[in-house]
């Protein structure tokens, strides 16, 4: 049977040019609801890869996203936000677009349609069989991911694919096949949309998940996060205060000195600790 790529069928409306500004956002809010209950029903697939991903994150391992236009970009977002969120170096969560880093804000024609070029990019890093690729590919027919994710097979690397089609032939070269089905796009074809927003919400998910394993994270607070402005060390400086209830100037000295709220706490209690002693 042929495969049939859902997320480029026409559109659930239409004459948009015809429609109101009211209009069109009840619509495209319409269809955003769907995205949630699209990626919820691949909850045991992405349950599978965090699980795994965290064995292999401490052996050293790392996660390496790869895609091609808006999957791509939504790639190097998310691996750009963790070392600010959870203070992880930028080598352990790396995003791949297909076109380089010039392609995160043009296109480059072509880019996308090398098979070789995904495998040739994961080699800079010397990649190894304690890392996880993640291939993104709205359509799951992008040549760049597909050919990244047969190669990390062949040399025994965890593979995983998220999609928006199922049977997607991303899907197969996939040890993880992550299908979010949200079905046709608003706009025909344009997979920035619900493809994209369901795209980051698991990226989101996997990463923030894989972080708080990781012991990135108590409680519920990000205690291991970069103070890189003023609103981030104010944010630090009272989950200081709520853990070891000193005054707001000592706290924010405490947290300071050391760099993140975990540092500090951690330090601050062991020498209270040998005062005791």
């Amino acid at each position: 049977m042929a495969f049939v790529k859902i997320s480029e069928q026409p559109s659930l409306y239409s004459d948009l040019e015809k429609k109101s500004v009211g209009e069109i956002l009840r619509d495209i809010n319409n269809e955003d609801k769907k995205v949630a209950f699209a990626v919820e029903k691949a909850l045991p697939q992405i349950e599978q890869l965090v699980t795994r991903i965290v064995g292999r994150m401490k052996r050293g391992g790392r996660i390496f996203y790869i895609g091609a236009g808006t999957s791509g970009r939504l790639g190097v977002l998310d691996a750009s936000e963790i070392p600010p969120t959870f203070g992880m170096d930028p080598s352990w969560v790396i995003g791949l677009i297909a076109g380089g880093d010039t392609a995160l804000r043009n296109a480059v024609e072509n880019a996308e349609d090398d098979e070789h070029q995904g495998w040739k990019d994961l080699q800079k890093f010397n990649i190894n069989d304690k890392d996880t690729v993640i291939g993104i590919a709205a359509s799951g027919t992008t040549p760049y991911v597909i050919g990244a994710l047969n190669d990390c097979r062949e040399h025994g690397i965890l593979t995983a694919a998220i999609t928006s089609n199922p049977d997607a032939p991303v899907s197969e070269a996939a040890d993880i096949a992550i299908e979010m089905v949200v079905g046709p796009e608003y706009v025909t074809g344009s997979s920035r949309m619900k493809s994209g927003t369901g795209q980051k919400m698991i990226c989101n998910m996997i990463t923030t998940s894989v972080m708080i394993q990781m012991g990135r994270v108590k409680g519920n607070k990000m205690v291991n996060m970069q103070l890189t402005n003023a609103k981030l060390v104010d944010r630090g400086t009272r989950m200081v205060i709520d853990e070891l209830g000193l005054p707001y100037d000592e706290a924010k000295r405490q947290l300071l000195m050391h760099g993140s709220v975990k540092a500090a706490v951690d330090a601050y209690r062991e020498g209270e600790t040998l005062k005791e002693n």
